[in-house]
């Protein structure tokens, strides 16, 4: 048997008009309540972190028991002309941006032929780091190309910005790096 749309809507109509005149409870149906895990929580007003296109985002939070805030939503504002409630994917994990289980915590670090990483201080994370750049910067910087011009060039060392950077943080990393000499640079947003 082949319906077509205004046969369908016909049959769906007689039905619930059937259903109603046989003492059937359709509100039930029509109607469903859930408890939201958000009922009552403080909505605050944000902007997303991410690509500086400027998504508007509602954080909703409530005070814990213990009087800490703990932030329960996060989803796009449907009254912005911006992102009109719609979030890009990166977007739409915000909440893990600041409460996700899976973030470390501390450093870790794994010495070069150990299987276990261990927790170091942030001391000695930030030491290390800053030893690795500038021992890979001294093997691998170039004074002069080929044709013997002044280029003063990293070439050892590439760096990647994350999608998370505000403009602000995308431009200090970009001058830092720019000052260590580096010409390998890339944002993950435009990937």
């Amino acid at each position: 048997m082949e319906v077509n749309r205004r046969e369908f809507l016909g049959i769906g109509a007689a039905g619930a008009l059937g259903g109603t005149v046989l003492g059937f409870d359709l509100t039930g149906a029509i109607e469903v309540k859930q408890r939201l895990r958000i009922e009552g929580a403080t909505i605050s007003h944000s902007v997303c972190p991410y690509c500086a296109v400027g998504c508007a985002l509602l954080a909703y939070t409530r005070k814990a028991a213990d009087g800490h805030v703990e932030l329960l939503q996060i989803e796009g504002d449907p009254d912005s002309p911006v992102n009109e409630g719609t979030l890009c994917p990166k977007g739409a994990t915000a909440l893990e941006l600041a409460v996700s289980r899976r973030r470390v915590p501390h450093p870790l670090y794994r010495a070069p032929g150990a299987t276990e990483w261990k927790r170091v201080s942030w001391e000695f994370a930030l030491d290390k780091m800053a030893r690795n750049i500038k021992a890979a910067r001294d093997a691998t910087f170039v004074t002069r190309d080929a044709d013997g011009n002044v280029v003063n060039r990293c070439e050892g060392i590439a760096f990647a910005g994350g999608a998370a950077f505000s403009s602000e943080e995308g431009y200090l990393a970009t001058k830092l790096m720019r000052g260590l000499g580096l010409v390998h640079l890339e944002q993950q947003a435009r990937v």
